[in-house]
């Protein structure tokens, strides 16, 4: 497993298009003045070993080595070793709504970008818990299984959108169904469920299905995100709206939180309903609720002894600027004389 120690210098590779602009503009230059000096093939005859090709392959090389450099800054570190250690804390999974219902604006930036920020917040406020991540909309889907590793599950989260999934709708009892499969009863940790959404267009079986989860020792925590007011779905195109998502007759789509449904959710889950309109106070309230529940020990691996891997970069970008110092910008004899694209005879010609 590999870890970056210094992320800030990924910026370095910014550089890499302004060289690149700045390398097509000398070679544009250079042309220009070649045809004002002479025409192409009196300028071969007075620069016979002038190569265009190793011009653009030093380039290249200076480009590479610039990159390795880059990468040595960041200094990525291999994980040598397993080992399992022994921590305290809970098992917990998100259950995120990516139905079309979660692009409504009504909480800004939209539903689905505060529910991410949501669960962003929370992950990064925990220590020895363990977090999973389930999708939903019309079916359920597995995206995360029950894992220690906080920044694989931020990424996965990342990349979580609505058309991920063809069928619409909000399957909750689906999302509380594949959570439960989460859990390992070997480990007899403490279980919780928190499910982020809108709550509208749920299936009929939610009520039961989170009956079976409560009875299986799961907390089921709602989080409302949207408003009562409701609004309607953009359709955008570029980042700019086109439309919006309209009914079989024509009209305009207002989807609206419903709010006393994820109560019932949580009231039956043993859990809560959480507003989820302020992030900050949603993720503090979740936390509290957390803290309330013993924690459980139980065995973790995780890579350990992490080596630093920046000397390969730099030692190779090092040779590939040596390389670039001792490359010419002349053609190579030895290949000249294979004559491999018959310039002799175009020449006697």
């Amino acid at each position: 497993m590999f870890i970056i120690e210094e992320q800030i210098y990924f910026w370095g590779f910014l550089v890499l298009p302004i060289l690149l602009f700045l390398f097509l503009n000398h070679v544009y230059w250079k042309k220009k003045a070649q045809h004002k000096f002479a025409d192409l093939k009196l300028f071969k005859k007075l620069a016979p070993d002038q190569s265009s090709f190793k011009a653009n392959l030093k380039f290249i090389v200076l480009a590479l080595a610039f990159c390795c450099f880059v990468m040595a800054l960041v200094n990525p570190k291999l994980g040598t070793k397993m080992e399992t250690i022994k921590r305290e804390g809970v098992d917990i999974v998100f259950a995120l709504d990516v139905s079309k219902s979660m692009l409504a604006e009504d909480i800004a930036p939209n539903r689905l970008e505060k529910s991410k920020r949501i669960i962003t917040e929370i992950v990064n406020k925990l220590t020895a818990d363990r977090v999973g991540l389930v999708g939903y909309a019309g079916s359920a889907f597995p995206q995360v299984p029950i894992t220690t590793d906080y920044a694989s599950t931020k990424t996965f989260l990342q990349s979580m959108n609505t058309d991920m999934v063809s069928s619409q709708g909000t399957a909750i009892s689906q999302a509380i169904d594949l959570a439960k499969s989460y859990y390992n009863d070997d480990d007899q940790t403490n279980k919780v469920l928190i499910i982020l959404s809108e709550g509208e267009d749920h299936d009929s079986n939610v009520e039961s299905m989170a009956e079976t989860a409560a009875a299986e020792g799961i907390k089921i925590y709602t989080i409302g995100v949207g408003t009562e007011r409701g609004d309607p779905i953009p359709i955008k195109k570029e980042g700019r709206i086109q439309s919006y998502l309209k009914d079989d007759n024509g009209e305009i789509v207002i989807t609206k939180r419903d709010t006393e449904t994820l109560q019932k959710i949580a009231e039956i889950g043993n859990g809560a309903y959480i507003d989820g309109t302020n992030t900050s106070n949603a993720v503090d309230d979740i936390l509290k609720e957390l803290q309330k529940i013993e924690k459980t020990e139980f065995e973790a691996k995780q890579f350990a002894d992490f080596k630093s891997k920046y000397q390969w970069f730099l030692a190779f970008g090092i040779f590939l600027v040596l390389f670039d110092i001792l490359l010419l910008e002349r053609k190579t004899a030895w290949i000249k004389r294979l004559n491999l694209f018959n310039e002799h005879e175009k020449e006697d010609a």
